[in-house]
């Protein structure tokens, strides 16, 4: 808590970039406060799409909360970013919560 109490300081003073917002929505994805990390993570892919490690998180805390279609979306661009980036680590996990939406149904 007191991470991310630090880093909305950071926010609210002014700054805001990806790193910020990833870090915001990996410590409240970390708290288990899924609902609050999305739109920063939502935030930290609008400014830098091409950060694989925000999908991942995104598509998690997505489905965390139930939404299987949003995930799967936000899963299969993040796998696309991941693949053009050579980034095998993010397109191993991605593929593995793809597949876990697929056994879901949906």
């Amino acid at each position: 808590m007191e991470i991310t109490d630090n880093l909305e300081r950071m926010l609210a003073s002014g700054r805001d970039d990806p790193m910020l917002r990833f870090g915001l929505g990996s410590g409240y994805f970390n708290e288990k406060e899924f609902a609050r990390a999305i739109p920063h993570l939502e935030s930290c892919i609008e400014q830098d799409p091409d950060y694989s490690a925000a999908y991942k998180l995104l598509g998690r805390s997505l489905l965390e909360e139930g939404e299987l279609t949003a995930a799967r979306d936000v899963f299969e661009q993040g796998l696309a970013i991941a693949i053009a980036q050579r980034d095998k680590q993010a397109e191993r996990e991605i593929n593995s919560f793809l597949n876990k939406i697929r056994r879901l149904g949906s």
